[in-house]
């Protein structure tokens, strides 16, 4: 068991206090006592990103948003009889009370099974042109440009392999052997690398025909240009305890109108507000795909992902949202790849 006393929080503690103890605690979750130590709840990574989709802000009480029934164990329990817990209810961690209710340790799945190394399979897409970051793409392509000395498609690599994934396909088309020059088989990085050769641009999804079968286990995809300190094991969680057949992550916009926007009722005016703020979600450029859904991708014809999440859609399946409240960048024109410069190598700690 982990040491749980860094993680505690009240549950009259603001959400944005929440957020620095999960991502200071490096456990995925607070726990959130009554003054007199009983269990009131667990906040969870993904009780945060599902009340950021509810619109909730940084000042709300945890109490709010926790999860108020948590699945607990006895401080009787063994070790084995803790794991099989976790694994009957889909927990990554467990909190261990005693016959009062009071937290007396907290188990996790890393520590109980020692399994570190993920078997999910990562498909970067690393084939597009980088129009808009002419003239840098004139001889590099747009994965290979550096950001803090490194290629841009090394940083998200390594950000992965520190999360323990260990099977990455490269979806290569504009200068593959640029790419492939650089990467080889992944032996640098202790990581398998199969090469996905796009013989004509198949879009964000066509490539995924290109895969030899269907994993066992959910896929992750990402675009090849964006930087971010997005857990990804806390992705696939999200996306298996929401029981989705594909899951989105999702970036939140704000987009301010530069005028007073008058509300009409016909030539009635209703009012006026001044400089309104839109707040939106926009894709993020990072999926979750269960292994099902690659039947729908067709073979050898240009198929994006929002036409992939659309036939999951028609076809029945659950899409669910995965809002990143990480650094992230998409490093897709030259003022974005400016910014990187500056930041990236000062993001060290999760959030922005």
């Amino acid at each position: 068991m982990k040491s749980w006393k860094d993680v505690v929080v009240s549950p009259e503690a603001t959400l944005k206090e929440g957020i620095e103890r999960i991502d200071k605690g490096g456990m995925q979750l607070a726990i959130v006592l009554e003054p007199d130590g009983r269990l009131a709840g667990l906040l969870s990574d993904g009780d945060v990103r599902r009340a950021i989709l509810r619109g909730c802000d940084l000042a709300t009480p945890v109490r709010q948003v926790m999860n108020r029934q948590p699945t607990t164990a006895p401080s009787s329990s063994s070790s084995e009889e803790l794991l099989a817990l976790m694994r009957k209810k889909i927990l990554r961690q467990l909190p261990v009370v005693n016959e009062a209710g009071r937290v007396v340790g907290l188990a996790t799945v890393d520590d109980l099974s020692g399994v570190v190394e993920r078997p999910n399979w990562v498909v970067l897409m690393a084939g597009g042109l980088g129009t808009r970051l002419l003239p840098l793409t004139e001889t590099v392509p747009k994965p290979m440009l550096p950001v803090s000395g490194k290629p841009i498609l090394e940083n998200i690599l390594e950000s992965f392999v520190e999360q323990g994934f260990r099977h990455f396909f490269l979806s290569v088309n504009y200068m593959a052997e640029a790419v492939r020059a650089h990467f080889g088989d992944g032996s640098r990085w202790g990581v398998d690398i199969t090469y996905l050769y796009e013989s004509k641009r198949l879009g964000t999804a066509g490539a995924l025909s290109l895969l030899p079968g269907r994993p066992e286990d959910p896929i992750l995809v990402m675009n090849g240009d964006l930087l971010t300190r997005a857990r990804f094991d806390n992705m696939l969680h999200f996306h298996l305890e929401h029981g989705a057949s594909a899951t989105m992550a999702v970036r939140e916009y704000d987009f301010q109108v530069p005028y007073g926007v008058v509300r009409l009722e016909g030539a009635r005016i209703l009012g006026v507000d001044e400089k309104p703020v839109h707040r939106f979600f926009v894709n993020a450029g990072i999926y979750a795909l269960s292994p099902a859904v690659l039947d729908l991708v067709p073979k050898d014809r240009f198929f994006d992902m929002p036409s992939l999440f659309e036939g999951v859609l028609a076809s029945g399946g659950h899409v669910a949202a995965f809002p990143v409240r990480e650094y992230w960048l998409d490093v897709g024109r030259l003022e974005e790849f400016e910014r990187a410069q500056q930041e990236w190598s000062n993001e060290d700690e999760p959030g922005d």
